[in-house]
């Protein structure tokens, strides 16, 4: 399995689609699809039947999953996109920011 490079929590901007520049919270990541949902990004309708959860039921408004390729992380430090890259530090395999050079 292919390891990603952005992780649940990260703070993404969308670099193309009909939401492109949209920046937002990665709420999870789909590993076999290599997509991610971001925080309210990629909104989309979808109608749900009465439930015990919903018993109004109706249309829903909620995120749908984005590949991952149309992502990049956002640099903590600059508040500008960067690329990642691993480096061993202290005995560690930790995630570097590519722009700053700083842990993420």
């Amino acid at each position: 399995m292919k390891k990603l490079k952005i992780k649940t929590g990260d703070t993404v901007r969308i670099t193309a689609g009909d939401h492109k520049g949209t920046e937002g919270k990665v709420m999870r990541v789909d590993l076999e699809k290599n997509k991610a949902i971001v925080e309210g990004a990629n909104m989309v309708s979808k109608h749900e039947k009465p439930s015990a959860k919903n018993p109004q039921g109706g249309i829903v408004k909620k995120e749908a999953l984005i590949h991952i390729s149309n992502l990049a992380l956002i640099d903590s430090k600059s508040g500008d996109v960067t690329r990642v890259g691993y480096e061993v530090r202290d005995g560690k395999k930790v995630r570097v920011s590519k722009k700053s050079n700083e842990v993420i």
